[in-house]
């Protein structure tokens, strides 16, 4: 098997907070320096860069997000984290697990750098 799985998305009133998992345990690629991150695809629109980890301590965020998510990972674990706060109406969308063996999406959020990524799991912010 080769799979990213998320799992964590609801429904959630504006301001209110949530956390999703992403279950790396089957992907084919590991590491603790493995380029891994999350992307995210509004219910009509494109898909959009979330951030990204690099490691443990080495996260990038898009600018919409960046102050408001947190993106974290347990390499023991292999699970991939986002953390979301103050989640407002234009976060809405299906939210994505990815992962690379390159560098192309840790550096540039070049969504077509990514190799793999799961099945998506929807988050819903109602006002």
């Amino acid at each position: 098997q080769d799979e990213l799985m998320e799992s964590g998305g609801d429904s959630v009133q504006t301001g209110e907070s949530l956390t999703l998992s992403c279950d790396a345990s089957r992907y084919r690629y590991s590491g603790a320096g493995l380029c891994m991150g999350w992307f995210r695809q509004p219910p009509g629109k494109e898909r959009e860069a979330v951030g990204t980890s690099e490691g443990i301590a080495k996260m990038t965020y898009a600018h919409s997000v960046e102050g408001r998510f947190t993106i974290s990972r347990d390499n023991a674990k292999k699970i991939l984290y986002l953390h979301m706060d103050n989640l407002q109406p234009e976060d809405t969308a299906m939210y994505y697990c990815a992962g690379s063996p390159g560098r192309g999406y840790c550096h540039n959020l070049n969504l077509d750098a990514l190799h793999k990524w799961g099945q998506g799991t929807f988050v819903n912010v109602s006002s």
